[in-house]
């Protein structure tokens, strides 16, 4: 089992317990789905006022709600068309929220660098949305790239419950970029009547193959590559002293910092 995998399972068993309390009353979920944007939007206030680690906890209360929601669906046999379109709808609101009260905060301390920088990753985490959502109507499945919106929430938390939010916003940025990129290509590819790509550098050597797969990300969550990801993310975003992106919020030097300080 996978680092990834395990985490996932541990998280399930309260998780179960919350799904079947919604089954049992009856909750619609696109109810759920409702109350998890207004919580959403509740931790986006907290965030424009710097106020991290409470934005943290009301997160992982909004997006259990954002979880269940299809689980609750699918066990009350109420799963419709309108309902994933309701969840996708519902979903951006949040994604904007939550980047909305970030950019608020730095225009606030005058950091014109990370409100461009928190705007740049705003617009490519919807589009990574909107990509899928084109190309799927194009062709069969668009879902490769690593920054999904999991991903994204997940380290919106991180960066909350650690104060290393710059280094999280660099790092939607650029795999945000990239997974864009993967499903312009992967359109481009599949519609031109050509391979997805995935082995394009088949015969070439493993260091030009290791980076190509990781740029045109097609490894499923739970995977051992997957993990490795999470691990490089984690290091960046740990590791790197607050000072070297020029982080208007974080304080400390970051474990790196401190083996630098002490030459």
């Amino acid at each position: 089992m996978t680092f990834t995998g395990l985490i996932g399972r541990i998280c399930m068993f309260p998780l179960r317990a919350i799904i079947n309390a919604c089954v049992a009353l009856r909750i619609h979920p696109n109810i759920l789905t409702f109350v998890g944007v207004l919580i959403n939007i509740a931790a986006a206030w907290e965030l424009a006022g710097g106020r991290f680690v409470t934005a943290g906890v009301i997160m992982i209360c909004a997006n259990i709600f954002d979880f269940i929601d299809g689980k609750v669906a699918l066990e009350l046999q109420a799963v419709s068309k309108f309902g994933g379109f309701w969840d996708s709808v519902i979903d951006r609101y949040s994604d904007i929220a939550l980047f909305i009260g970030l950019i608020y905060l730095y225009a606030s301390t005058m950091r014109v660098d990370y409100v461009m920088v928190t705007s740049f990753a705003m617009m490519f985490a919807l589009m990574t949305s909107y990509t899928r959502a084109r190309a799927e109507s194009l062709i069969d499945k668009c879902k490769v790239g690593f920054m999904e919106r999991p991903e994204r929430i997940v380290l919106f938390m991180i960066g909350a419950f650690t104060n290393r939010m710059a280094a999280v916003m660099w790092v939607i940025l650029v795999l945000s970029i990239f997974t864009v990129a993967d499903r312009i290509l992967l359109t481009y590819r599949l519609l031109e009547g050509k391979t997805d790509g995935h082995d394009a550098l088949a015969g070439a050597p493993l260091p030009a193959r290791m980076l190509w797969n990781a740029f045109f990300w097609t490894f499923e969550r739970a995977t051992w590559q997957y993990d490795v990801m999470v691990i490089a993310i984690l290091a960046f975003v740990w590791v790197t002293p607050p000072v070297w992106i020029g982080d208007p919020m974080a304080t400390g030097d970051g474990p790196l910092g401190w083996v630098l300080a002490l030459r």
